[in-house]
């Protein structure tokens, strides 16, 4: 096949390994930020941010020539951050056609004026004339996956989404390796929610490191904050399942691959995990950001667009703050300025008899 990608960064990148390893023509588009990159690859097939060379069978392009790498293509991989979906939907329409795919591996949700939340397909679809909008399939990748992990073909298992499930089905033969393990469903809308959240609850997870920090670091007798985190984890996969029944999604999905499985890779590291350490430190999240100046906080937008979206469906009566205790915790600290507090004894209450 011949399968364009565009977004040169970490993890757009690193889906060409198990593209060229099955021996499809891969393109590599960067956008307007990734000219670095593409001019590296170019010179000399090297990506400075994954600091690997590219696999055979990869050829990167300017956005400038994106008209040239998208010609005749079986399907498209959009690989630009959340706040680029909306700038990656305006740069596509112009070439799809009935039948086209495209499939995302960008995380985040878009929370409307009435306070539902719109998964980033759905947020690319939107951006289509009304005459392909519904005439192309719009798929996602989900689960845990690390960029560099990917490249450096070690095992990662991870779900495909789509509405019209033939198409994820198509995508994922494409992408199927030994190393690379995809399976496949229509839930894309649960899919979708579960990954977009898990950035926001690794932030909160992340936190505890930042108290284990200030609090002076690991004592004399080797005591961590190990089991501050790990409540911190469940709590955030209790409030996806609460949050994927509310939306429809697979309540299970909380604690397969794209919830659970994602949050625990994200914890281990990443700029998620390092937010949240430095809040967890003290630090305002004005002052996290500086610290972390270049990079882009899809958990903290995440999180934004809960604290749009909560009041409004409280409104509702669909969904209340309490049942959203670490959610709220969130927002009160990078929304609002509060300092961190775990109000710990609001978690876990639907368990309790």
């Amino acid at each position: 096949m011949k399968i364009m990608i565009l977004g040169a960064g970490v993890m757009g990148s690193a889906t060409s390994w198990p593209l060229s390893d099955n021996g499809h023509e891969v393109r590599l588009v960067g956008t307007h930020l990734d000219k670095a990159i593409i001019e590296s690859c170019k010179e000399n097939g090297y990506h400075p941010r994954l600091k690997r060379y590219l696999p055979k069978n990869v050829t990167p392009y300017f956005i400038e020539d994106l008209e040239t790498a998208i010609t005749g293509v079986d399907f498209i991989v959009s690989g630009v951050n959340s706040m680029g979906v909306r700038w990656t939907g305006q740069k596509l329409a112009p070439f799809l056609k009935p039948g086209d795919k495209v499939i995302g591996i960008t995380k985040g949700m878009e929370a409307d004026s009435a306070g539902n939340l719109l998964i980033l397909p759905e947020v690319l679809r939107s951006e289509m004339p009304v005459s392909i909008k519904d005439k192309v399939s719009f798929a996602a990748i989900g689960g845990p996956c690390i960029a560099g992990e990917l490249a450096g073909r070690c095992q990662s298992c991870v779900y495909f989404g789509c509405r019209e499930i033939e198409a994820a089905r198509f995508m994922s033969e494409a992408f199927r390796t030994n190393y690379y393990h995809v399976w496949t469903t229509n839930d894309i809308q649960g899919l979708e929610t579960a990954v977009a959240m898990k950035n926001a609850y690794a932030t909160g997870v992340g936190i505890a490191n930042g108290v284990l920090s200030s609090s002076g670091g690991v004592d004399e007798a080797g005591a961590y904050m190990h089991n501050l985190a790990a409540a911190l984890f469940a709590q955030g996969c209790i409030e996806m399942q609460r949050l994927l029944e509310l939306t429809g999604g697979n309540p299970a999905f909380a604690y397969g691959l794209p919830g659970a499985g994602d949050l625990f890779v994200t914890c281990q590291g990443g700029r998620s995990s390092l937010l949240g350490k430095l809040l967890g430190e003290g630090k305002t999240y004005q002052q996290a950001v500086q610290l972390m100046e270049g990079e882009t906080l899809e958990a903290a937008l995440m999180v934004m667009q809960m604290a749009k979206a909560l009041p409004k469906l409280e409104e509702r009566g669909i969904l209340t703050r309490e049942q959203m205790p670490f959610m709220q915790m969130l927002i009160d600290i990078i929304m609002n300025g509060k300092p961190v507090e775990f109000l710990l004894d609001k978690f876990f209450t639907d368990c309790c008899i």
